[in-house]
């Protein structure tokens, strides 16, 4: 009996509460390198800079991305500053790639958008090389899985 409890603990859990994925890719270095593993929670609100998880509009895979905006709020980039309804935000998790452009190089493309009734707006923290929102659109709120609160260390890899 109590071995059939605690699987029904783990299935609610892993189902409605929060779930580990394996990031794939370089989209969100240094924050998240590539086969890192994370724990996402399903409960809770989004804010701006949380990272979470997403299924990806465009392919059968999830993505890993910082949220930048959230409904109806006013993005813009420009020369690498983030402005969101006017406001300018510091991005600190940026500085490792903004240390290392050329004068005049832009890590960011100057870009302005509205986000959308029910739709966020995610950009990877490797700008240069992300798929995210500038290619693919601001995403539905329907297609996030949840917010990564934890990241496994190599010594606990094998945990799937």
């Amino acid at each position: 009996m109590a071995l059939v409890c605690a699987l029904v603990f783990v299935f609610l859990c892993r189902n409605f509460i929060f779930t580990p994925v394996k990031v794939v890719g370089q989209s969100m270095q240094p924050t998240y390198e590539n086969q890192d593993r994370v724990i996402v929670s399903k409960i809770g609100h989004i804010k701006h800079f949380d990272t979470i998880v997403f299924h990806s509009p465009i392919e059968k895979e999830d993505y890993i991305k910082r949220v930048i905006g959230l409904p109806a709020d006013t993005i813009e980039i420009q020369d690498d500053t983030l402005y969101i309804n006017g406001q300018k935000y510091e991005e600190p998790y940026l500085q490792q790639y903004k240390s290392q452009l050329l004068p005049n190089q832009k890590l960011t493309e100057n870009i302005k958008i509205k986000v959308p009734k029910d739709h966020i707006f995610v950009l990877g923290d490797n700008r240069q090389n992300s798929m995210d929102s500038r290619q693919i659109g601001c995403i539905s709120e329907k297609a996030v899985i949840g917010k990564a609160i934890f990241r496994f260390y190599p010594f606990m890899e094998n945990y799937e």
